[in-house]
């Protein structure tokens, strides 16, 4: 991994989880403050039941107005939290599970969103996905261009 600082790639990471990803995303929070990143927590603050469609939405909608570059999303697999993210225009959730799927989405997807799933990826695992993520830059190029179509 190079060796750029995470507090100089991205202005703005938020982050939100639901709860079967709430310790997760404690622990990532502290994680990103400790590399002095600028973290935005969208919730929810404890364990108490929550529905993960309102936290991607909240999410993804801070996104997409550019108040956020970046976001982090945790629920128990990822994949509900992706979901429901992109159904927002100009979002591109991917759900990460091993370094080379992270990097790939950043590389060609230009993924701004990962998803995480606290229940299948352990904290290590996802405490180094999540720097990947946002020290890995899009290639562009013929990517570009798909990119684009979606």
């Amino acid at each position: 991994m190079s060796n750029i600082k995470l507090n100089k790639i991205f202005k703005t990471v938020c982050i939100a989880s639901d709860h079967a990803g709430f310790n997760l995303k404690e622990d990532i929070k502290n994680h990103l403050v400790d590399k002095s990143v600028s973290i935005f927590d969208l919730g929810p603050f404890s364990e108490k039941s929550v529905d993960y469609p309102d936290y991607a939405k909240k999410l993804g909608n801070r996104i997409k107005l550019k108040k956020s570059d970046m976001g982090i999303l945790v629920c128990g697999s990822g994949t509900g939290m992706a979901i429901s993210a992109n159904k927002i225009k100009k979002i591109r959730a991917a759900v990460c599970y091993n370094l080379r799927s992270t990097r790939l989405s950043r590389q060609h997807n230009n993924a701004n969103i990962i998803a995480l799933g606290s229940r299948l990826t352990k904290k290590k695992l996802s405490l180094k996905l999540v720097e990947v993520f946002l020290k890995t830059k899009f290639e562009g190029g013929r990517h570009l261009r798909r990119v684009k179509k979606i």
